[in-house]
């Protein structure tokens, strides 16, 4: 049988409590559109990625949303701290993303897109409207938007898709 004194335990280091591994973390990030083709041929690559991205996503309890026009990706995604992390890496090495931006990459203290496992804004006329806007005040530069602007444009954008959504 093995025995611990108190002098014992506090020379041991703590392990990592579970909390910390899974602590909420919030990615918003911005970047190039590199996938060639036609605008038909883009579009169904993205709905591609988006598949596989909502299946493996939803295994590790990640959850966000996506903007993309045909030459920009906006991004949030949150979920635990490492796997954020792991996320971001491939993105950076991935070809199809140019000129990553990072605008944010920190804490947060609940979900803004509980429901999506990935969720993909754009595609009505009423985000159209709402995009028209964004593009006359900074050219669809979503990284100008600054991470706070942009995380309350999708938020804004994800309640009026769920609204429209029977």
């Amino acid at each position: 049988m093995n025995t611990m004194t108190t002098n014992d335990m506090a020379t041991q280091t703590p392990p990592e409590p579970a909390e910390a591994e899974a602590e909420l973390y919030r990615l918003v990030y911005v970047s190039r559109n590199r996938i060639p083709g036609t605008p038909a041929e883009v579009l169904a690559q993205v709905e591609s990625i988006l598949a596989a991205s909502r299946r493996a996503n939803a295994a590790m309890n990640i959850t966000g949303a996506l903007i993309f026009n045909s030459g920009t990706f906006a991004q949030v995604l949150e979920g635990a701290r490492r796997d954020i992390e792991a996320l971001i890496e491939r993105i950076l090495r991935d070809e199809r993303h140019g000129e990553v931006q990072v605008l944010a990459f920190e804490p947060a203290p609940s979900r803004a897109f509980p429901n999506w496992s990935m969720g993909f804004i754009g595609r009505s006329r009423e985000d159209d409207n709402l995009f028209a806007h964004v593009g006359a005040v900074t050219g669809f530069e979503a990284g100008r938007l600054g991470s706070d602007r942009l995380l309350e444009l999708m938020r804004t954008i994800a309640i009026e898709d769920e609204r429209r959504t029977p």
